[in-house]
């Protein structure tokens, strides 16, 4: 893993993350807007969504593990920036613009998952059934 530099692990999370949210919280948030048609027509017309839905558990669990991966890499002890200021304050300012997309990443993966497995129940239990 070691190969892979840090600012390639932020966008990795944040492409993970992002297609739980594409597949799972879009088209509920487009049918609550009374939009049901337009969700039709993106399933109908991209292929890819239908197949992002039939797979979520395996996709929110990859991009679950992705995210505690990244999560440990960014915030495991013993990191540390080289002692030239120069190559220090590069290492500082990548570092924070990791942490920022790996926390991004975390509220997309957090709303996708509320809406693909706990909108559902939350709203059958506040319907009183």
């Amino acid at each position: 893993m070691n190969d892979i530099k840090p600012r390639q692990w932020g966008w990795l999370t944040l492409f993970t993350s992002s297609t739980t949210l594409i597949c799972c919280a879009l088209p509920i948030l487009l049918v609550s807007f009374g939009l049901g048609t337009v969700s039709a027509s993106l399933f109908a017309n991209l292929p890819f969504l239908v197949v992002l839905a039939q797979y979520k558990t395996w996709m929110f669990a990859g991009s679950g593990i992705v995210l505690v991966i990244t999560g440990w890499l960014l915030f495991r002890p013993g990191r540390y920036c080289p002692t030239d200021p120069v190559l220090a304050a590069q290492c500082e300012s990548a570092h924070s613009w990791n942490v920022r997309f790996f926390w991004v990443s975390v509220a997309i993966w957090a709303l996708g998952f509320a809406a693909a497995y706990l909108a559902l129940p939350i709203f059958v239990w506040l319907d009183g059934g």
